[in-house]
């Protein structure tokens, strides 16, 4: 959705960097380029123009003048101005003293509150608490059959006990729910109620009647991200008619221009507490300011990204492949890949994840064009080997190759390519796991070619120092003739002889065995 808006600010910097010194002009040639972004992005006009205002004073101010690199500086400061406006800081849920905690959904028909129901349950679920829908949504046709199996898929439990297309009292519906949340030991309740196409008067009403029946501990606003500039409209007269306490941006992952996620927070003065970002249940998170500004600046998001494979890692399981590499590339099977490239996949779209690391927005487009069935293809081909073969790759031959690309439709080519590939990853993975560290990146500390720059430094060391002292040096020479004319005499070992060797003197086992 921020693409335009990363792309425009980007080359906005580019101009910047290289500059030991910024004049006013350039701050005033900046801060006009910025504003043209942020219009172009459907971002409202009040808000632009606090974001200038408040950019244009610090950065003609003593923290850029005086700054090593301006530049850099003045990127500090709009990614601090971005988070002001996106709300500051992150805004948790309020959980009640006593359970159950009431969570009422509002805002207009499609902006998507019942399958945003089912994905906060399931979030909530995750979370370790133990959610109820609440079906108050009795006008739309199919809304309670809508919202019953997308509590199914969510895992989560509903109370439905109007049919809804028309009939019911939703005020009722949501009365009776505190009582079976108590009886069914739910601690917390979200409530999804009617929508309509505009603002009106009934709208208000029932959402009023509803929020005055529960006494919800949060009420949230969802806003389709995609409808722009109207989504603040809507806010602020559904915060003047029944208040809310929270903001929810569905369709994140629209193609649109998001200038509401940017306006919604600072106009409203009510923090988006969680965003909405695909159709499917787990594409929901809370909504952190700081990292969606970091990732508009195209700067990652790889907070987001650690959360993520820490929700789908095992810790047990991490430990174990990293003992496995660490024992040899050959302890690193076809086997082990697979089940590593089937944790990767469960962290959701490649895209979206290859998206969050830094430095990725110049890649945009290859990454669009990423092709994510490539990952099911490769599973297909490891699928089609036997377990031998996937244990020990380098016994399939041409024969082999052909009968595996026959299994899963593909090419032989692409068989011979996975398997090459397989063996470069398995080589630079178990070196990265023995400490050797990245290859090509000699002299670096944990970076690889440190194992040949120490015996470079053992082998200088070898050659035996002669003692200062003129007294030890000719004891330490006189010791060394000794040896020579030991050796000399057919005594390699330097071992006192005839006279000088004791009579209970026995060689140590291990040279007995040696010697026979």
């Amino acid at each position: 959705m921020f693409d335009t808006l990363s792309d425009r600010l980007a080359s906005t910097f580019k101009n910047l960097r290289g500059k030991g010194r910024l004049s006013e002009a350039d701050i005033d040639a900046t801060a006009r380029e910025i504003r043209i972004a942020l219009l172009e992005a459907d971002v409202a006009l009040p808000v632009v123009r606090a974001f200038i205002k408040q950019v244009k004073e610090r950065a003609t101010g003593s923290e850029v003048s005086q700054a090593l690199n301006p530049a850099q500086q003045v990127i500090k400061i709009v990614n601090e101005e971005l988070i002001g406006i996106l709300g500051g800081e992150t805004r948790r849920l309020r959980f009640a003293k006593t359970p159950p905690t009431v969570i009422m959904l509002a805002g207009l028909q499609g902006a998507g509150k019942t399958t945003l129901a089912g994905k906060l349950g399931r979030w909530l679920k995750a979370q370790g608490h133990a959610p109820l829908l609440v079906a108050c949504d009795l006008q739309r046709p199919n809304a309670v059959n809508q919202l019953a199996v997308v509590a199914d898929r969510a895992g989560v439990a509903i109370y439905a006990p109007e049919p809804g297309n028309g009939t019911g009292d939703p005020v009722q519906v949501a009365k009776g729910s505190i009582e079976y949340a108590r009886s069914k030991q739910h601690d917390v309740v979200i409530v999804d109620t009617a929508g309509r196409l505009g603002i009106d008067q009934e709208l208000m009403q029932q959402a009023a009647d509803i929020r005055d029946a529960v006494s919800p501990d949060e009420i949230l606003f969802i806003v389709d991200a995609m409808i722009g500039q109207d989504a603040v409209n809507t806010a602020e007269a559904f915060r003047d008619g029944v208040g809310f306490d929270g903001v929810v941006l569905s369709k994140l992952d629209g193609d649109a221009r998001g200038g509401a996620a940017l306006s919604i927070a600072h106009v409203t003065g009510k923090q988006i507490m969680f965003a909405s970002n695909g159709e499917k249940l787990d594409d929901f998170d809370a909504f952190h300011p700081d990292r969606m500004a970091s990732r508009i600046l195209g700067m990652g998001d790889m907070l987001s990204l650690i959360e993520k494979a820490e929700q789908t890692f095992s810790q047990a399981e991490a430990e174990k492949m990293a003992a496995k590499l660490a024992k040899g590339p050959k302890e690193f099977t076809l086997d082990d890949f697979l089940a590593q490239m089937e944790q990767v996949r469960k962290m959701g779209s490649i895209s979206k994840l290859l998206g969050m690391l830094p430095g990725m927005g110049q890649m945009k487009e290859q990454i669009n064009n990423l092709d994510e069935r490539e990952v099911d293809r490769t599973a297909a081909i490891i699928k089609s080997m036997t377990p031998a073969e996937r244990q020990e790759p380098t016994i399939i031959n041409g024969s082999r190759r052909a009968r595996i690309a026959k299994g899963s439709g593909v090419d032989v080519s692409m068989v011979k390519n996975l398997v090459e590939r397989f063996f470069e990853a398995r080589k630079m993975m178990s070196k990265m796991a023995q400490g050797g560290g990245m290859p090509g990146m000699p002299g670096m500390p944990g970076m690889g070619g440190g194992a040949a720059r120490k015996k470079k430094q053992v082998k200088q060391a070898k050659g035996k120092r002669k003692s200062g002292n003129p007294m030890k040096r000719k004891a330490e020479e006189e010791a060394a003739a000794a040896r020579r004319e030991a050796a000399q005499a057919g005594n390699p070992l330097g071992l006192p002889q005839g006279n000088e060797a004791p009579q209970n003197f026995e060689l140590p086992e291990e040279f007995k065995k040696f010697m026979g």
